[in-house]
């Protein structure tokens, strides 16, 4: 998600609109063929009118993607934000599946269910029906960001970025994990139980309250998806896409200029596809992830 001190400018939904139509006139420049070292991206696909997209998430299970529409201000209680799902071939499988919600950003499966971040509550959605079964208020959030889940332990992870604190949910009971983690944003959940995520300092991960730092080239980054052992793609909102591991980062794709931005990433491991919403732009495009 965007950077919490630019969230100013977004107050005014009118000059929002006419933000997306400018970027959307850019789209044609979007690289086709990005090479960081040995890796590349592709682009597949390109699915469009998802209104201020904000995060892509794979179903693995379902084979389906489910995209997050804050569609007015990304602080705001307006109640207009959405959750639309697209098939694996960038059709729109069900447009507006879940409606009502105020700045829908990250999104987690566990079991039957999705967790989605929403200002300052999770909630928790019916995957059959799309229906909200349940709001969780998180006392003192400010802008809760993106969500992971372990399937193992039941727990889901979510971040604020505003108050720097990682969360933890389970039984309906939420705890705060991690403190004074200046620009918390991305989250994914490794294998033993770590959680990595991204900050302002880095790539890091976590575990029972223990942190370890992964690399520090790629500060205040949005979107992480892990594509390897401690091998990582991570968006900056920006514009930016990055191939990342320990002491190393390569540029994927640079749409700064053309102010087209990249925000929570989702990925096919199955298939190495990288799925990308451009907030501003409207639109979430597919890559192939090359190596």
């Amino acid at each position: 998600m965007l950077d919490f001190a630019e969230i100013s400018h977004l107050r005014n939904p009118f000059k929002m609109r006419n933000t997306l139509c400018l970027a959307a006139l850019t789209l044609m420049v979007f690289p086709f063929h990005v090479k960081a070292q040995n890796t590349s991206l592709q682009e597949l696909w390109r699915s469009t009118d998802h209104i201020t997209c904000e995060s892509v998430l794979f179903d693995g299970k379902g084979q389906r993607l489910f995209v997050s529409n804050i569609e007015g201000n990304p602080t705001e209680k307006d109640g207009k934000g959405s959750i639309d799902i697209l098939n694996l071939d960038g059709s729109v499988q069900t447009k507006a599946w879940v409606v009502g919600l105020d700045a829908p950003k990250g999104s987690a499966l566990l079991a039957d269910r999705l967790y989605v971040t929403n200002i300052d509550e999770l909630v928790e959605i019916d995957l059959e029906s799309g229906r909200i079964l349940e709001r969780y208020p998180v006392e003192g959030a400010q802008f809760l960001n993106d969500v992971t889940a372990d399937p193992l332990t039941g727990l889901v992870y979510f971040s604020d970025m505003a108050t720097g604190k990682l969360y933890a949910f389970q039984d309906r009971s939420i705890s705060v994990q991690l403190e004074n983690r200046e620009g918390i944003n991305g989250v994914h959940m490794g294998p033993g139980g770590w959680v990595y995520f991204l900050d302002k300092q880095g790539v890091h991960m976590t575990y029972k309250g223990s942190v370890k730092t992964l690399n520090t080239d790629i500060t205040g980054g949005d979107g992480l998806v892990v594509i390897g052992n401690n091998e990582f793609i991570v968006s900056r909102w920006q514009g930016e896409l990055w191939y990342v591991k320990a002491n190393y980062s390569a540029p994927l794709m640079n749409t700064t200029e053309q102010k087209i931005q990249s925000a929570d990433i989702g990925y096919n491991p199955a298939t190495r596809t990288l799925y990308v919403p451009t907030f501003f732009s409207n639109s979430v495009v597919a890559y192939q992830l090359l190596f």
